[in-house]
């Protein structure tokens, strides 16, 4: 019998009340993250992506409304004081913000922010503390680490400002890492050496990735598992390979439609998603991806699809049974 997931959610959702109503950025989601694996979470802008990683560590705004349960080693995250919520993050599931010039305090120097999560989960020395820093920027491959040590966030380049918050986010060896688009405002060189990274890490560490992009060809490179979102919820998960051989859901079918394809036998137009996506603060009754689907029924408008398991390991919340394939026959 394997193990059971370190980290298991259920029924988690986040909600914002507005002016207009309230504002659903998560809707009902189930999602395990287990040991030593790397899961991909992917969507479009404001798919509810961020707003999951920052619900699992309590990060989410002081307004924001939680609900349904966050298990990390039986414990429950949403019922935790903040002191035994501040022995989890940081320590046992950590964090890599998308922008590491807001993440990084740009008034102290790069080795007092590195070292503070020691000082603070494992009580070492000063002295310690640096070595273990030095030897953790030398990890993430940042050179002269003695001297790095004594620089300002300014002084670095974006991708070595990155580099910097996947070594603090690391240094307390958690067993969970959250990556929230860490490669998004870099050019495609370091976007790679970041990716090839987490890889390297993984490897060597053993810690469990959880990689949120809106860049569906990032995560075929990285990722064993997926999960894609939409409207706050997950439409579609499976392990990466069965999902690009097999999409079941037609937004991923879209999703994947849209990535730009070097191998095509003729030049062909781009294809994109029509429509836009829906007002969270006034989701449609049904489907919420329906308005934009070509394979929409009656069904669609008025029922939301509940996430079933298609085939082993491989969940949908779609009503459409047949096969997909429009979007492809259509591009080619």
């Amino acid at each position: 019998m394997s193990a059971p997931p370190p980290l298991r959610i259920r029924g988690l959702s986040v909600g914002y009340p507005s002016d207009h109503g309230a504002i659903q950025a998560v809707r009902e989601v189930d999602l395990d993250v287990a040991a030593g694996e790397f899961l991909g979470i992917v969507g479009e802008s404001g798919s509810g992506k961020t707003q999951l990683l920052l619900a699992i560590l309590r990060l989410s705004a002081p307004h924001a409304r939680l609900a349904g349960s966050i298990r990390y080693r039986e414990q429950e995250l949403l019922q935790l004081n903040v002191r035994a919520l501040n022995q989890v993050r940081g320590n046992r599931i950590s964090m890599v913000f998308q922008d590491p010039m807001t993440a990084l305090n740009p008034y102290l120097r790069i080795g007092r922010q590195i070292t503070e999560v020691l000082r603070v989960h494992r009580n070492v020395s000063g002295r310690e503390a640096e070595r273990r820093g030095i030897e953790m920027l030398e990890s993430v491959h940042i050179p002269e680490g003695p001297r790095r040590m004594r620089q300002y966030p300014h002084e670095l380049s974006g991708g070595m400002r990155q580099r910097v918050m996947i070594a603090m986010a690391l240094i307390a060896e958690p067993e969970i890492l959250l990556a929230d688009e860490p490669s998004t405002a870099l050019d495609v060189t370091v976007q790679a050496q970041i990716l090839s990274l987490f890889q390297e890490l993984r490897a060597r560490t053993g810690t469990a990735i959880v990689l949120v992009t809106h860049d569906l060809g990032v995560i075929a490179e990285v990722a064993d598992r997926v999960a894609v979102m939409y409207a706050g919820r997950i439409m579609e998960q499976a392990p990466i390979h069965e999902l690009f051989a097999h999409p079941r859901h037609p937004y991923t079918e879209a999703l994947q439609q849209s990535i730009p394809r070097i191998d095509a036998p003729r030049p062909t137009h781009l294809a994109s998603i029509g429509g836009a996506p829906p007002n969270a603060a006034a989701l449609p009754a049904g489907c919420a991806f329906a308005p934009r689907c070509i394979y929409r029924m009656p069904i669609c408008e008025s029922i939301d699809p509940p996430l079933i398991e298609a085939a082993p390991g491989h969940w949908k919340a779609c009503h459409h049974q047949g096969p997909l394939g429009k979007l492809r026959s259509e591009a080619a």
